[in-house]
């Protein structure tokens, strides 16, 4: 990360910082500190790419710049991929790691709201730092009954290429697929197009109780020739198109490597190609998997497509996501989301938001109806951590978040707010009476921070480990506790 210089000597790249560390100044000495010796019972050091500019939001001061805009993100691909690259001794592509997906891949406890809207949390604690502080944007939609949820038609969208051929691709996806169609309502209706070279039409739109034509459709996917992910994803919303229902949830489902290699491998082509059929109302979920992932298109796809990206790499994983998370979340419940919140510039001196850097709006696009969004669903939650330089001594209120949405059927525009005021932050971070959410939130951005730019707001891998550690204990959270093991494997070469 780079940061303007401070007239006391802490960058805020220090803003978390546990205590005053070896914390950076704004130049680039984290990416030259010379690797922990490694110990007799260390594993081997994990092969680091060279370190990447990334596109960080820059450090705003208020006086400049007193809004900050984004559009919504609940995609949590870069988390998952990063995880198991991490797990087979690999470091992570920095230009693949997006803090905020791995805030948003961890459980929160945000209250929902009692109606089809957002419920605002904001939060925050004060650091070891003078006059530094961390604050929490938590934005949380209802969850949904599955049983009173209205019918669905998906669409997959298959990828049967030779690169699927992998174990724990091709194999993986049959299988999670075949247990789905076991979870769905009788209401519900499902097409299956495959593609490698071209793409094929294996079931039209099938309603659920003809459930053995579609199993025996999975049945049939095999390898086969090169990734023509265009005509698979041209095909797949044509097949949508065709069978749109307006009383249902329309969602087309690409399972892919993301690996394109014929046609078009350009996300705004191919997005070009279906923007009439995305216009519809049609949704489109990318589901990764595979050693080898395409992240970049995938997660394009899904940003611009109207929709969520998701990375699985296990069983238990493909099993979580096609029979606990897409059954209760298929349907939508805001489109073109966006949250903007609001400095006091009297008592916020500058402030960074982590994360969303490819989410950023304009403060006029917040209310243009027209400018593209996040897709919500129910349950879902959405976080955003700022780093705040306060202004010393200042009191009074800190920021206002406001998040605004569009029903998913009228397109009807609402907001709801909620204010921070400096006496309602925690003392500190690191505090036993602060959030133990709010911290797991603050090690998770901080280890994808270091992943990515070699830094993590003064801390080093040990002390982000110290703390993994004992937040996995009170949180109990298996999560956490792989939290752990992961900063543990990058630590060889921390």
């Amino acid at each position: 990360m780079r940061f303007r210089p401070l007239a006391v000597g802490i960058g805020l790249a220090a803003v978390l910082a546990l205590a005053a560390c070896a914390g950076d100044s704004g130049g680039s000495t984290s990416d030259e500190k010379a690797p922990h010796p490694a110990s007799a019972n260390q594993q081997p050091a994990i092969p680091r790419p060279s370190p990447t500019k990334t596109q960080e939001n820059a450090e705003q001061d208020t006086t400049a710049a007193q809004i900050s805009t984004f559009a919504l993100d609940v995609d949590t691909a870069s988390y998952g991929y990063a995880r198991r690259t991490l797990q087979e001794g690999r470091w992570p592509a920095p230009g693949e790691i997006r803090p905020e997906e791995w805030v948003n891949a961890f459980r929160q406890d945000y209250a929902q709201p009692s109606d089809d809207g957002f419920a605002v949390h904001v939060d925050g604690a004060k650091l070891p730092s003078r006059d530094e502080a961390v604050l929490r944007v938590g934005l949380q939609t209802r969850a949904s009954d599955t049983a009173a949820r209205r019918p669905a038609n998906l669409t997959f969208v298959i990828d049967v290429s030779g690169s699927m051929a992998e174990a724990g691709r091709l194999d993986l996806v049959k299988s999670a697929l075949l247990t789905l169609l076991d979870q769905l309502a009788p209401g519900d209706q499902v097409s299956i197009v495959s593609f490698s070279d071209d793409a094929e039409v294996l079931a039209s739109m099938t309603p659920l109780t003809a459930r053995n034509e579609l199993k025996s459709a999975v049945d049939r996917l095999a390898i086969d020739g090169g990734t023509n992910l265009e005509a698979g994803l041209v095909t797949g919303y044509q097949e949508a198109s065709k069978a749109f229902r307006p009383a249902a949830t329309n969602r087309v489902i690409l399972l892919s490597d993301g690996l394109a290699n014929q046609g078009s491998t350009e996300w705004e082509t191919i997005l070009e190609q279906v923007k009439e059929y995305a216009g519809k109302q049609v949704a489109l979920l990318t589901v990764g998997v595979g050693r080898d992932y395409g992240d970049e298109l995938m997660e394009q796809l899904a940003d611009n497509g109207d929709g969520m990206a998701v990375y699985v790499s296990s069983e238990e994983e493909a099993t979580k996501i096609f029979t606990t998370q897409l059954p209760a979340t298929i349907e939508l419940r805001a489109r073109d989301a966006k949250a903007q919140v609001v400095f006091n510039p009297s008592v916020v001196e500058s402030y960074q938001l982590i994360g969303y850097e490819n989410r950023s709006l304009t403060t006029e696009e917040f209310r243009d109806d027209s400018r593209d969004g996040g897709e919500i669903g129910p349950g879902h939650s959405v976080t955003a951590l700022y780093a705040l330089r306060l202004k010393p001594g200042a009191n009074g209120q800190l920021a206002q978040a406001t998040v605004r949405w569009q029903d998913p059927d009228t397109r009807a525009a609402s907001e709801a707010s909620k204010s921070l005021q400096t006496g309602d932050l925690a003392a500190g971070v690191w505090d036993k009476g602060t959030p133990v959410r709010l911290q797991v939130d603050v090690v998770v951005a901080a280890f994808a921070v270091y992943l990515r730019d070699r830094k993590a707001f003064g801390m080093d891998l040990p002390e982000l480990s110290e703390h993994a550690s004992r937040l996995a204990s009170v949180s109990e959270d298996p999560m956490v506790s792989e939290l752990v093991t992961l900063i543990e494997k990058a630590r060889p070469i921390g």
